[in-house]
This record gives structure tokens, C-alpha cells and sequence, in this order.
């Protein structure tokens, strides 16, 4: 079998799905923004109980067209997971390396004659245009050009949109997966908190006197990895879009408090007890229904994906004093 390109490597969604493919005997081909990051990519992986020999670490970055076509060659399957994390208040700076970076793993993916791609894309895409009822599946979509949307959703939205237009015109054969987390929590296997562990440890640490009123959807980082996965493996998931997101209604920031609080005794006694002021967050509803359903994904309950985040950071020592 061809090795799999996983881009995205070294971060917390990526190291998981490279751990998980490893562990099922695939030969995995990752990018890195540095091969300065390869060992740490690899310490991971092991932490993920994977075995790293089948391992190859390349550089390739999503702002730059260099390493691209070497990084796709000879892959039949590419999971695009990479995607820029950056806070401005400048649209471009967020816009301009997701959409571009998208881009060149597509052309990339094409030109090396890869059979699919599975793009990581977000909720982000799906559900920040309000709608009534507040109710969303895959074939809702956020409009990038709504007044006041932020740079981040804004930019999940025109990078996912832009993949599509580039496999209907120039994708070749290619086919086009997408998978739409909500809020990815669960174990990590990195050493540092990347943006969305942050949240986490700030309420356990005890740096976040009250949380933000608003509802979300939980997705378990690994339930993530695995349905990346299954959308590559079913032929029936060309050019389609499945939300990734935990059984049950969706939570408030003071409702994931609260299991914290419930679950964890001593390690969470710093964790907030009150809400910032404000209306009752609105209601809101996704559905995990195609995926649970055209691919046999079974996510873990949103209650055990907060405990086992909490305990993960713990572990690693990523917890202030603890």
C-alpha cells in the first residue's frame, strides 16, 4: 500500500490521526512547518502507543509552495489537517494561509494522482450564520460575508469553499472528503496546550475567574482521527461533508465547569463557578446523524471527552502547580 500523507503533523488533531493510522499498519508520510519539530512529532506518536519506524517526517509549510509535491508523491490518500491558528484582527493574516495553504495540498493531492482527500475543516464553516431554530447539518453553511463575523470562522468558511470549487474545476480525479469538528477536546499526545486545550487549563488553573456564556458542540480529538479514517475508506463519502461532534445536546463553558467540578474533585477546585453577565447563551442543535449513520462512527460521550482533557493535562504536567 502507498504511505499516507498527513499534513499538519506535529499538532494535537494530527498526531492523534498519525497514531492511529500507524497502529493499524499503514506507512504514514507527515508534514512539518520545521523539521525542527520532527522529533517532537515522533515522541507523540510513541506516546500514542504507535510504533514511529513507519514513520517520515517532511517539511512543508502552508504559506509556502516548497516541499508540497514532494510530500504528495506516491500517495494514494491524503488527510489535509494543517490549518494556520492565528489571532489578528487583520481578516488576511487568517484568511489568506488557510485558503492558500488548502490550495496547495489540493494541487499537491492532484498532481501526485491521490485517489481522496479528507480536509479538516471546522463547524466554523457550517453554523455562524444564524438561522431560526438554530438548528444545523452539513447542509448548512456560514456565509464568510456576514457583517461582524470574526477572521477565524470567516476564514474556515472561505478555505472549505475554496477546496470544493478546486475539486469540481480542476480536482482531476480526485475526490474530496470534509470533516466539520466542533470544539475538539480529549487527551492530547503533545507537550504544549495548543489553542484548543487553552480553555481547559485556564479553568483549572484557576486564571479564568468566569466563563463566557455560550453553547457549543464537544468532539473528541480521537473520534476525530477515527472518522477522518472512515471517511477515506468509504467509497460512498465522495463529496460529502460529516459534522464530527459527541452524542447529545450541545453545552455551555458552565456546564463543562460542572463536570470538571463533579469529576475531578481536588484537581478542579479552581475551576469557575459563575458565568460572565449577559442573556442565556442561545439555544443550539447539530447533528452527527451521517456519519453515525453512513459510516459506523461512534463518538464518545462529550462528558467523558472534558474528564479524560482534564487528566491528559494533568499528566503532562501542563497544569500550573500541579
Amino acid at each position: 500500500m502507498s504511505p499516507v500523507l498527513v499534513t499538519g503533523g506535529s499538532g494535537y488533531l494530527g498526531t492523534q490521526l498519525i497514531a492511529a493510522l500507524l497502529r493499524d499498519g499503514r506507512e504514514v508520510r507527515t508534514t512539518v512547518r520545521s523539521l525542527d519539530r520532527e522529533g517532537d512529532a515522533r515522541e507523540a506518536v510513541r506516546r500514542g502507543g504507535a510504533d514511529d519506524s513507519g514513520l517520515e517526517v517532511v517539511a512543508a509549510e502552508l504559506t509556502a509552495d516548497e516541499g508540497w509535491a514532494a510530500a504528495a508523491a506516491g500517495c494514494e490518500e491524503v488527510h489535509h489537517v494543517a490549518s494556520p491558528m492565528i489571532h489578528s484582527d487583520d481578516p488576511d493574516e487568517v484568511i489568506i494561509p488557510a485558503r492558500d495553504g488548502t490550495l496547495r495540498a489540493l494541487r499537491a493531492a492532484r498532481d501526485a494522482g491521490a485517489r481522496r482527500v479528507v480536509l479538516t475543516s471546522s463547524f466554523a464553516a457550517v453554523g455562524y450564520t444564524p438561522k431560526p431554530g438554530a438548528e444545523y447539518t452539513e447542509a448548512d453553511w456560514t456565509d464568510p460575508d456576514m457583517p461582524g463575523l470574526p477572521p477565524y470562522p470567516r476564514s474556515k468558511a472561505i478555505a472549505e469553499r475554496t477546496a470544493w470549487d478546486f475539486i469540481k474545476h480542476e480536482g482531476g480525479d480526485t475526490e474530496l472528503v470534509v470533516v466539520n469538528p466542533t470544539f475538539i477536546l480529549g487527551p492530547t499526545l503533545t507537550t504544549t496546550a495548543g489553542s484548543s486545550l487553552q480553555l481547559t487549563k485556564a479553568m483549572l488553573d484557576g486564571t479564568m475567574p468566569v466563563v463566557r456564556r455560550q453553547r457549543f458542540g464537544v468532539a473528541d480529538v480521537r473520534d476525530v482521527a477515527d472518522l477522518h479514517i472512515r471517511a477515506m475508506a468509504a467509497p460512498e463519502a465522495a463529496g460529502q461533508r460529516f459534522l464530527a461532534l459527541a452524542d447529545g445536546p450541545t453545552i455551555s463553558f458552565l456546564q463543562m465547569a460542572q463536570i470538571l467540578r463533579d469529576r475531578l474533585g481536588p484537581l478542579a477546585e479552581r475551576v469557575p463557578t459563575e458565568e460572565e453577565p449577559g442573556p442565556e447563551p442561545p439555544r443550539l442543535i447539530i447533528h452527527n446523524d451521517r456519519a453515525k449513520q453512513e459510516l459506523g462512527w461512534r463518538p464518545r460521550p462529550a462528558e467523558t471527552t472534558i474528564v479524560e482533557t482534564a487528566e491528559s493535562l494533568r499528566d503532562l504536567g501542563l497544569l500550573a502547580g500541579r
